[in-house]
């Protein structure tokens, strides 16, 4: 069967949809393999806001809105790279596939460093005390690749919205 123009043209822009939809978004470490560290899916109180040199300040990760006491799970498959205190906070952090590591902060930890964890695994609870939060709690969730890198890490678990224009 012999489709016409305005058919043909229909069933590219579906094939495109179709295979845009199924491929991980860009900057994400393949879609499906990490999850939100704490559920049910949290607001995001504050943004990632990496500075223009990595000794400048900013926000090197997002905060989301949680509660003490709430568990906290490994975003994806990983091993716990860091479990103590930092600067007077207890933190979690996991080293994943492709050079990531995602921390958690302040996190009552739940796991010991080497410990081998998979995507939704416990590996604490929020604790109280994150500077500049507006809730009575938030997990501060940082992504860094390699030793200086810091990413965001919402592409993690966000896809981004497709629009498709008029033909």
């Amino acid at each position: 069967m012999l489709l016409t123009a305005p058919l043909r043209s229909l069933a590219v822009v579906i094939a495109v949809v179709v295979v845009l939809t199924a491929a991980p978004g860009p900057g994400s470490a393949d879609a499906g393999r990490f999850v939100w560290p704490l559920d049910p899916r949290p607001v995001v109180s504050r943004q990632f806001d990496p500075p223009e040199q990595n000794w400048l300040p900013g926000h090197r990760g997002v905060d989301l809105d949680a509660h003490v006491g709430q568990t906290v799970v490994a975003a994806g498959d990983g091993v716990v790279a860091f479990a103590g205190v930092v600067a007077g906070k207890p933190v979690v952090s996991v080293d994943h596939e492709g050079g990531l590591r995602t921390t958690y902060e302040p996190v009552e930890a739940a796991v010991a460093a080497g410990r081998r964890v998979t995507r939704g695994d416990p590996i604490g609870t929020v604790v109280a005390g994150h500077d500049g939060c507006a809730s009575p709690a938030c997990l501060h969730w940082g992504l860094r690749r390699g030793r200086d890198d810091y990413l965001d890490p919402l592409p993690l678990v966000e896809r981004p919205v497709i629009r498709l224009l008029p033909v």
